[in-house]
């Protein structure tokens, strides 16, 4: 076995579980939900946020009940990192926006600068509505801005570095089976 295989098992077998993987399956049916009640009858634009945003948007887009166009793009702040930098673009989006209604969809609103910029992004491109949605939101005093706060949100989970379900450490365990903490961070 590698030392990066090894040394990622240690990881999760030392990590604390804060949200188990049926909890976090209910919470995404609350977002679809919530999504759908307030989407259903305005043909949205749903761009996934690569890669963080690809398990949530695939487990949440059969549960929409409405038509969707689907679609990605990659920003990141990390870079295989476990602190952010400058956001670098890795693909836009190329469909159309002018007067459509996005919905963003992310793993994570920590800071919330890359999901700001990308909300940015599709205003200045002619979205007549940016909205958003996470399957967490990091509970701290150090958002962008003070009020930022998702669309839709399936959970609210205490301020630690995390991963699982969409969000990683070190580029791995975005598919562990639900929400944990690195031990000791």
């Amino acid at each position: 076995m590698s030392d990066t295989v090894a040394e990622m098992n240690q990881v999760l077998a030392e990590a604390d579980c804060l949200v188990t993987e049926p909890q976090v399956h209910a919470a995404i049916q609350r977002m679809a939900e919530a999504i759908t009640d307030r989407l259903k009858d305005s043909n949205p634009l749903l761009f996934c946020v690569m890669n963080g945003g690809l398990i949530l948007t695939g487990q949440l887009l059969p549960q929409l009940k409405f038509p969707v166009q689907a679609e990605y793009l990659h920003a990141t702040r990390y870079r295989q990192e476990t602190t952010g930098g400058i956001l670098e673009w890795k693909l836009r989006p190329e469909e159309s926006m002018q007067n459509r209604t996005v919905l963003v969809v992310d793993d994570i609103l920590d800071e919330g600068n890359t999901l700001a910029a990308i909300v940015d992004y599709c205003q200045s491109k002619g979205a007549r509505e940016v909205l958003t949605a996470v399957l967490v939101d990091k509970l701290h005093d150090r958002k962008a801005r003070p009020d930022l706060k998702a669309d839709f949100t399936g959970l609210e989970v205490e301020d630690r570095f995390l991963f699982g379900f969409g969000m990683d450490y070190k580029g791995y365990w975005r598919n562990a089976p639900g929400i944990y903490a690195v031990k000791g961070l």
